[in-house]
């Protein structure tokens, strides 16, 4: 795991995350690509209006909180990252979930095209 590709992830997943804690779910769906394929809780969808839909459809007053566990360069404008993600709402308890996510460079931009939650044991 370089600094590098910690850094361009957590440039991604904090302007994901503010937009998750402001319940702004057309500027989360902003974050991934035209044709992501998008695995919450629920069955995948692809595309940034599908992600509008499933963080819409969420608590407000939800939060995220991650951790990144593991990165990897798969290719120049590839990168996966493996986190850790609580996420905490105002009337329930915490759900700590896996995060697998692969974000592409499109320009000068780097979007997420894969997004796959799986809860913890």
């Amino acid at each position: 795991m370089t600094d590098t590709e910690r850094e361009i992830l957590r440039t991604v997943l904090d302007g994901w995350k503010s937009n998750v804690d402001a319940h702004d779910p057309e500027r989360v769906a902003s974050y991934f690509t035209a044709d992501a394929i998008f695995q919450g809780l629920h069955p995948y969808t692809i595309g940034p209006g599908s992600v509008a839909e499933y963080f819409d459809s969420l608590p407000l007053g939800m939060t995220a909180t991650y951790d990144i566990r593991e990165t990897r360069r798969l290719a120049d404008d590839l990168i996966l990252g493996y986190l850790s993600v609580d996420f905490a709402f105002t009337d329930q308890p915490i759900l700590a979930v896996n995060l697998s996510v692969i974000v592409r460079r499109i320009g000068d931009a780097w979007l997420i095209s894969h997004y796959q939650v799986s809860r913890l044991p």
